[in-house]
Formats: C-alpha cells, structure tokens, sequence
C-alpha cells in the first residue's frame, strides 16, 4: 500500500489536545454506547458556524421510517441570484455509532457558506441499534429525495454531490460507489478523512494506534458494532477499499491528516481512483490529526485546511 510522510503534530493541534475541549475525552471504546452519544453531543455539538441563509428541519420516507434531515441554503451570490445551487448531501461522523445533526453543524455551514451550496444533512439511523447497511440506506435515500425535489429545493439537479466526515467519508464513497452501478450522475464525492476499510493493520494503524481523538481500538469497538454477525466486511458498501473497480465513479477531493489511523487507506483510496482514471483531488495535512476540520477555529492549519477543501470543492461543482 502507498503512503505519504507524516510531519510532527501541528503544535497549535498538540496544545488543543492537551488543553482543549477535546482534551479530557475518554477512549471510545471505554465508554457504552450510550455515554460515548453523550460524551461526543457534549463535545462537538457547541460550535458555531457562520450564518447562513435559511436552515428548516424535515423528515423524509425512508426504508424503515422517517429520516431526519437539516437543510442548509446559503446567501445567494449578488451575481445571477436566481439560479439553482450546487448541492451536497452529507454525512456526519462518529463511526456510524455516534453523531447528530447537531454535532455536524458547523460543518454543514462552513461547506454550504463557503462552496455556495446547499447541505443536506443526513440524521442516518445508527448502530448498533440499526447495523450495516441501515445508514448506508439512509443516506442513498437523501440523495434519491435531493434529486426528486430539487425544484422545489432550488437545486440543480445535475451539480448534486455526497460529502461525509469520517464514518460519514465512507458513506459517502459508498453511496458514489452504488450511484455508478446504478447510472446515476453525481457532481462529486467529498471525502473527509474517510473510514473505507476493516483492514486494522495498515502503516498509519500502526503509527497512531494510541491516537488520543480516534485510536485502533477505538476503530475496532465501532466496527463491531457496525457489522453484526450477517454482515460481510468485504461488501464495498461497507469498505469501498474491497470495490474490484472505482471506474465511473464521480470526480473526487479526499482529505487525509498524517496523524490518523484511518491514512493509509484514505491515500489508497484516492491512488485507485486516480489509478482508475477518476479526476482525483488529494488534499493531504503532514501536520494533522483526525478531525481536524472541527477543530478550524482552533488551529490555524486546520483553518487553512478548510479554506483549500472547500475552494476544491467550490471548483468542481462549478
């Protein structure tokens, strides 16, 4: 597996770790499942991001019930004010085990402020209570409902995207992965420090197996809650790293940190879609740490970071 070289920790990320809002986080997996959805809320759901246009709440039909999702429109630029926006249907993070639409929100704002789209977050349904594939489902089911509505949404329906963090990186490949199969067109797939992979033993799992924001056992706590026992950790829409092509898939800007156990196959990722021929941005932080996007206001290269990501995404979308 390719790789790329790793810098010493950015010291602006080093002091938020040792004196930040995220320094005294307990290990992932030490905690259940239920302190861990509190511990994260608690942590990652107080940020502010910038002002937006309009945010409004709805519920759409899923295959097991409503699924919540926040729609955010930005300021419509002074030029050509009427025309439709780019959209990005997004996925949180937090290992498919933790995550609200709240704890995504800062982000949700940064990307439809900063690319000129509309977000749509997605409240997917979470394991272990709802395993492999309910999020990738849910997920899939935005982007249908994006398509189907996007007149009334304001959308152009053929500048439609999927984004994600995380667990919600490797949702998104999974729902371009199933979009190709299935000869939809989609704008972009934006990968933010992607889970994409069971594969615990890669260089970075390695390197960073005592990560203090995302460890190997922290990785290897959510997947077992993720798949339970029907479930195959080859199926690409669970590990699009097992996909046998990444031909056709839509354009790409992945995002990787060198301080991350989920690197290397972030970095694998983006070689086989350039590999395969796929218009691939890799945008990859020597300095960083998982998570670094949350932590933008923080540090200043994580803040630098968001700016290059979303002006690669601004530019594939127009």
């Amino acid at each position: 597996m390719d790789d790329v070289a790793t810098d010493e920790l950015d010291p602006e990320f080093a002091a938020v770790l040792r004196d930040g809002r995220v320094a005294d986080l307990p290990p992932w997996h030490s905690m259940s499942v239920a302190e861990a959805r509190r511990v994260e809320d608690e942590a990652f759901s107080a940020g502010d991001g910038p002002p937006v246009e309009r945010v409004d709440d709805r519920r759409i039909d899923g295959p097991a019930g409503d699924v919540p999702v926040r729609i955010y429109w930005p300021e419509p630029p002074s030029e050509n004010a009427g025309d439709p926006f780019p959209a990005l249907i997004f996925c949180h993070g937090g290992g498919w085990v933790l995550g609200t639409l709240d704890s995504a929100d800062d982000l949700c704002r940064e990307f439809a402020t900063r690319v000129g789209a509309v977000v749509i977050s997605v409240d997917y349904r979470l394991a272990p209570e709802h395993p492999f594939p309910a999020a990738v489902e849910d997920a899939w089911t935005a982007l249908e409902w994006t398509r189907d509505e996007s007149d009334s949404l304001g959308i152009d329906p053929d500048r439609i995207g999927v984004a994600g963090t995380s667990a919600g990186g490797g949702l998104a490949a999974a729902v371009a992965l199933r979009a190709r199969d299935r000869e939809l067109s989609l704008a972009i797939q934006v990968l933010c420090y992607p889970i994409l992979d069971r594969n615990l033993e890669t260089p970075s799992y390695r390197e960073h197996a005592d990560a203090q924001l995302l460890s190997r056992a922290d990785m290897a706590w959510f997947w077992d809650r993720y798949l339970d026992e029907t479930a195959d950790a080859g199926d690409p829409l669970a590990a699009p790293l097992r996909a046998d092509s990444l031909a056709g898939c839509p354009p790409a800007v992945i995002a990787t940190a060198g301080h991350d156990v989920l690197r290397s196959e972030g970095v694998a990722y983006a070689d086989r879609l350039q590999s395969a021929s796929v218009e691939t941005r890799h945008c990859h932080y020597p300095s960083l740490a998982h998570g670094f996007l949350s932590l933008a206001d923080e540090v200043s290269r994580a803040g630098t970071a968001m700016g290059e990501l979303t002006s690669a995404v601004e530019k594939a979308l127009l």
